[in-house]
Formats: structure tokens, C-alpha cells, sequence
């Protein structure tokens, strides 16, 4: 099972600092160089009268994001879906298969003679570039962001069937 990142609506105040270390731990540009062009946070804060969270992949099972795309830009990675940098090639198609919204499109300029810009799919990816957990998580002042063990859930989830299977066995009519 992937891991993934997950907020508890309770505790988000929606300050955004989440959105910012996110743009900050996958760029090369300090804080004071961000524009609004440049601002491309890989999880969405979703703001409204009664709730604020941010939204990010949630690293599926059988991701629909890379089974839609034809470049194979998208992979299971090790406990994660990664976007292959490079290799999108803006069809958007991504962006629809999405159950949570979590997948942007980023245009940036390039400068390989032929073409000015090109475009990459960009969606959460744990932070799998930095050590430690995912920047979003460290600087939550309120800690409402957890990091979702895909191996944990799946061994409470056989613990939870056991002891179910345990509980029919001292039923009447069980065997």
C-alpha cells in the first residue's frame, strides 16, 4: 500500500504555510524571487466558509493519473506515484482521471533552441528529493498534516480482519 499525506480539517487553519515550504523545498529560488508565475505548490489549499484543508495525491493503488498517461510519465515508484520529469507532455489527460484534483499542469520556460516553453505535470511526491518527512508536515504549525504509512494501514488492516475472523469463531453457528 502507497504512503501518502493526509490533513485533519480540525486543526488546519489554512495558513498556507504549507503551500510555501512545498513551493520552496521543490524549487531553486529564494522566498523574496517567488512570483505569482513561479508559484506552483504541489498540494492545493481549499478554502471555504467552514473548511480549510490542503489537497494532495493520494499516491492510489491503481493510480488512474498513470493508467491515462500514454507517455508513462507517471509510476509507481517504490511506496509512491511519481511524475517522470520530462516526459509529460501537457495532454491533460492526467488532470482528468484525478478523483482529488491533486495534479496541475506548470508551464516553465526553456531555453533548448527549439522550443520557449514546455510543460510538466506536477503533483505531490512526498518530497522524495529532501530527507526526512515532507516539507508540507514539518512546518504545520498546528500539525494538522500526517504522513500515512501505506505498510502501516495494511497491517492494521489484516490485524482488524483477524481479529473480526477471531470474534465470528466465538459466535453461535461459527465452527
Amino acid at each position: 500500500m502507497n504512503d501518502f499525506v493526509i490533513a485533519d480539517p480540525e486543526k488546519c487553519i489554512g495558513c498556507r504555510t504549507c503551500e510555501v515550504a512545498c513551493v520552496m523545498a521543490h524549487g531553486n529560488q529564494s522566498l523574496e524571487s517567488l512570483t505569482v508565475e513561479t508559484f506552483s505548490p504541489r498540494l492545493k489549499l481549499v478554502k471555504t466558509i467552514n473548511i480549510s484543508m490542503p489537497i494532495q495525491c493520494r499516491h492510489c493503488e491503481d493510480a488512474p493519473c498513470a493508467r491515462v498517461c500514454t507517455e508513462h510519465a507517471i509510476q509507481q515508484s517504490g511506496s509512491s506515484v511519481q511524475v517522470i520529469a520530462g516526459k509529460c507532455v501537457g495532454c491533460k489527460a492526467c488532470l482528468m482521471a484525478c478523483p482529488y484534483g491533486a495534479i496541475d499542469l506548470v508551464i516553465k520556460r526553456v531555453t533548448d533552441g527549439e522550443h520557449s516553453t514546455a510543460v510538466d505535470a506536477v503533483k505531490c511526491d512526498l518530497c522524495q528529493s529532501t530527507q526526512g518527512e515532507p516539507a508540507c508536515i514539518k512546518v504545520c504549525p498546528t500539525k494538522a498534516l500526517y504522513l500515512i504509512d501505506g505498510a502501516k494501514i495494511a497491517e492494521r488492516l489484516q490485524n482488524k480482519r483477524k481479529r473480526a475472523a477471531g470474534s465470528a469463531a466465538g459466535m453461535p453457528g461459527s465452527l
